[in-house]
């Protein structure tokens, strides 16, 4: 064998272990390259869904806001309705009071007392109480003086009632116009 074809055999066999070394190290990128690509690909679809997920919750939150923004502007739009139908059977018997033409006063009387007594009955069942102080002591919460009188009575002690006052379930929706005592 000639020099030169020993020398060429010699870079050849030094030449493969560099190319296995270059050819392995490349596969190794490639390989470290796509599962940082695998890597990276799934962290994105994690994003992604996540992202999505973070949307539906926004959009069930809105949709249950909305939802009940509605549902409480029903409820205050008919709340009085209860309230409406049993008035409206008051108004009817008021109605039918006008009408009469008999000249039977009397009846006419009972009929307007029974009719009071009707709405009586409605405003209790509403919890619509009537503010009648008369013998109280004056509180500036339900009731309103508007003058004063000598009086055996206490100081402040309310002893006529000019104006019924009402409180709509316990709240004063109308202070009672009260005269109270005076010192004499």
């Amino acid at each position: 064998m000639s020099q030169d074809n020993q020398q060429d055999q010699t870079n050849e066999v030094a030449a493969e272990p560099l190319e296995i070394v270059e050819t392995v190290a490349a596969e190794a990128a490639v390989e470290g390259d796509n599962q940082l690509d695998t890597q990276l690909a799934a962290a994105l679809a994690d994003l992604e869904k996540a992202r999505q997920d973070i949307l539906y919750v926004r959009a069930e939150a809105e949709n249950a806001r909305r939802r009940a923004l509605e549902e409480n502007e029903r409820t205050r739009k008919f709340a009085v309705e209860k309230f409406a139908r049993e008035v409206i059977a008051v108004k009817d018997a008021i109605d039918m009071a006008l009408l009469d033409q008999s000249g039977n006063f009397e009846g006419l009387k009972t009929g307007v007392d029974l009719t009071a007594k009707s709405l009586t009955t409605v405003f209790e069942k509403f919890e619509l109480l009537e503010i009648n102080p008369i013998g109280e002591k004056l509180d500036p919460n339900k009731h309103q003086a508007i003058s004063m009188a000598p009086s055996d009575e206490e100081a402040n002690t309310v002893i006529q009632v000019m104006q019924k006052g009402y409180e709509l379930s316990g709240r004063v929706i109308r202070p009672a116009m009260v005269i109270v005592s005076a010192p004499k």
